[in-house]
């Protein structure tokens, strides 16, 4: 894959050196906190529990060559599988691969699993009839923009292309479930990254924060009609904490985003 990376920007070396060794680092963690949640055979969008069983985003998917990026345990990919799909389940992270065969094991579903970064996706063009993704690579990549571009080389013309977010409003607040995450200290318009590094000043994890407005800029400049944007509601009876998404938080402001787009014919 380095050929593909010899003219990269440093940083965004840098960041999925981070991303790669922080997912291979966690992947054990994630899977233990959150696997429950996400199970082994089911297609969750985000921790508001937005299934596609439910919310049928992909449209009608038997038979279609589907790509998940950023896909983890695979567990969307492994439902796709089950509902008549051809599905392919891609991540950077060798740990969240290893987690994904073990859930094939238990499942009895296979789906072929890749390693490989978006930023250099290893599919020829037209390759896909939609791409998705539930928060995967999209923000941690510094150029994303770049990684839409990528989706589109490798989509069908007429194929579609759904990903979640965290919603970009959130990085006015701490990322805190409690009170403390009630209350407005960033800026929405800073882009800077949110960046955790070791002690010896290496990055260990970066995340990545786009306004609404980037992310439809990204989208258009690609090539892609934007069908629609997802935004959650936290649903009644729904108590379960992930990370900084809380029932209180959830009943005030959105925390999620998907984003339903098109790549059209000619």
């Amino acid at each position: 894959m380095t050929s593909h990376h010899s003219n990269e920007n440093p940083i965004e070396a840098e960041a999925r050196r981070g991303n790669r060794a922080w997912w291979d680092l966690d992947a054990d963690d994630y899977q233990e906190e959150h696997g429950a949640f996400l199970g082994d055979v089911d297609f969750v969008w985000c921790p508001e529990r937005l299934r596609e069983a439910d919310a049928r985003l992909l449209g009608d998917v038997p038979g279609k060559m589907i790509l998940e990026l950023g896909a983890g345990a695979a567990a969307a990919s492994r439902w796709l599988r089950r509902e008549g799909a051809r599905p392919v389940a891609m991540d950077l992270s060798g740990g969240m691969l290893r987690h994904a065969r073990e859930a094939a094991d238990r499942s009895g579903v296979g789906v072929p699993l890749v390693q490989a970064d978006a930023m250099a996706l290893p599919f020829a063009a037209d390759s896909f009839d939609i791409v998705c993704t539930a928060f995967g690579a999209i923000p941690f990549v510094a150029d994303s923009g770049a990684a839409m571009r990528e989706v589109a080389r490798v989509l069908r013309p007429g194929g579609s292309w759904v990903f979640s977010v965290t919603h970009p409003m959130r990085w006015i607040f701490w990322d805190e479930p409690g009170e403390d995450g009630l209350v407005a200290r960033n800026s929405y318009f800073d882009r800077s990254p949110y960046v955790e590094r070791d002690d010896d000043g290496t990055v260990t994890y970066l995340e990545q924060h786009r306004t609404l407005g980037d992310r439809v800029r990204e989208l258009v400049t690609a090539g892609f009609v934007l069908r629609d944007l997802i935004e959650p509601e936290w649903p009644a009876g729904h108590e379960q904490e992930w990370g900084q998404w809380s029932p209180l938080r959830g009943r005030l402001f959105p925390g999620t985003a998907i984003f339903v787009c098109d790549l059209p014919k000619p």
